[in-house]
């Protein structure tokens, strides 16, 4: 069984759901962030960069929400494998997604890592500009390869999850998606809201009845989003 350290509505998320839809076991460890447990030396001796998530596994504990997903894609048959002609789109999707959409949101999230104070607004107001073509190449790449991009999948899954934190970090930041926008995220969306494994992992986090189509602040029973 793998151990999944978390905390609700961070990376992490998007690797529960993907274990819950495929059925595959694990615990989860909880990362209070609020006690800044991410940077104590037992997490550090798990995850060196004391980010979320980290997955233990037989074959030791793996870090970077793209590499466990690859990892897991490949362990389970989650993704095309070696050899399968889609696996290039797949590897395509799976880092455009980690190294460019999740970084880039991530740069929003918290301006005061990437730009002066006096800077924040019009930095925000670029990487959201970014974001927004970032979804269109998204929301195309859904309607082009929907197999790759299906609910409950790596790439599926990470797709809506960047969508809902799109809508609703930083808290008191600019509204700037409108997800109607993205007709092929939208469906998206609402597939993986129909999936049994959304609303078991939803109450477990505080994440709402609409977790991805109607987002809200999450009100996780344990631990601390920030």
């Amino acid at each position: 069984m793998y151990t999944l350290h978390y905390a609700p509505d961070n990376a992490s998320l998007i690797i529960r759901l993907v274990l819950d839809g495929a059925g595959i076991p694990y615990r989860t460890v909880l990362v209070d962030r609020a006690k800044r447990q991410q940077d104590s030396a037992a997490y550090r001796a798990l995850n060196p960069t004391g980010l979320i998530p980290t997955l233990e596994t037989p074959v030791g504990p793996i870090t970077e929400t793209g590499a466990i997903l690859l990892w897991l894609a490949d362990t389970h048959h989650l993704g095309p494998g070696p050899g399968d002609p889609d696996r290039p789109v797949f590897l395509k999707w799976l880092f455009f997604l980690s190294n460019t959409a999740h970084a880039d949101l991530r740069q929003i999230f918290y301006p005061h890592q990437y730009a002066p104070v006096d800077a924040h607004a019009g930095f925000t107001e670029i990487m959201a500009n970014r974001m927004l073509r970032h979804f269109g190449l998204l929301d195309a790449a859904a309607a082009q390869v929907p197999k790759l991009f299906a609910p409950g999948r790596p790439l599926g899954v990470y797709a809506v999850v960047l969508t809902r934190w799109a809508a609703l970090y930083p808290e008191t930041g600019p509204r700037w998606l409108d997800l109607s926008d993205f007709p092929n995220l939208t469906a998206l969306a609402r597939a993986q809201e129909a999936r049994v494994e959304t609303p078991v992992v939803a109450r477990a986090e505080g994440l709402g009845a609409h977790p991805f189509t109607r987002p809200e602040q999450p009100n996780p029973p344990e631990g601390s989003v920030l």
